[in-house]
């Protein structure tokens, strides 16, 4: 008999959660046996359950993707992390790579890909999608990612990382809150906090900074 791998859903959207569990559930060997909206929950989750992976989100309340892999593979280095995003620039790979996540997939995935992320992860095998693999590999050989600007962006959470990558963009505060469903007093608060954190003054460094990285990108439509 095929042995069920045990999975959480870590996914603060429930139209995609529930997407995602009918995908694994067409699955022969996977079994979902949670399903949470924030990195706290999905701690609390793996503190008692102990599953064999947790496919988890960056962005979520109360505590994102990043900081809940750093804890839950500190504390349980067996269960597996596969991270999906739709972060897809270099800094946002290497952060969670760093935190110990074992793969790190795009939300643009096929179904293929998907399933073949999911059980390449279960095998102990890393994965990353397609599309970013050759660049992550490109920044390490070329040292794109210096050892202290890598730290500095460690130090941002999740949302601040995405609230840095729509502001380099070019978004408003207003236009930011809008896309992410938060008050213009959260933004205002995450972007203070990062350029502190990075050490930035205003919005045309911040920006300078970003294509430095090769993190801008076209405007999208809000809404």
């Amino acid at each position: 008999m095929t042995r069920q791998h045990s999975i959480i859903i870590a996914e603060d959207h429930t139209l995609l959660r529930e997407g995602l569990k009918s995908l694994l559930q067409s699955l022969p060997n996977v079994q979902v046996v949670g399903e949470v909206s924030d990195g706290q929950m999905a701690v609390d989750l793996c503190e008692s359950i102990q599953p064999d992976m947790v496919l988890m989100d960056l962005s979520m309340p109360r505590m994102d993707g990043l900081k809940a892999t750093k804890i839950i593979k500190k504390r349980w280095p067996a269960v597996k992390v596969l991270v999906l995003t739709v972060h897809g620039a270099n800094e946002y790979v290497y952060s969670a790579l760093s935190a110990g996540a074992d793969g790190y997939m795009l939300k643009d995935a096929s179904n293929e890909e998907f399933s073949l992320a999911i059980q390449s992860v279960l095998r102990g095998k890393s994965y990353l999608s397609p599309g970013i693999a050759g660049d992550v590999v490109k920044g390490y050989l070329t040292g794109a990612v210096s050892q202290e600007g890598g730290g500095e962006w460690m130090q941002l959470t999740a949302r601040e990382q995405e609230i840095f990558q729509l502001v380099s963009e070019g978004y408003k505060n207003r236009e930011i809150a809008e896309m992410l469903v938060v008050s213009v007093k959260t933004v205002e608060k995450h972007r203070s906090n990062l350029m502190q954190k990075l050490g930035l003054h205003s919005a045309a460094e911040l920006r300078a900074l970003a294509m430095e990285r090769g993190m801008v990108l076209r405007r999208r439509t809000v809404g």
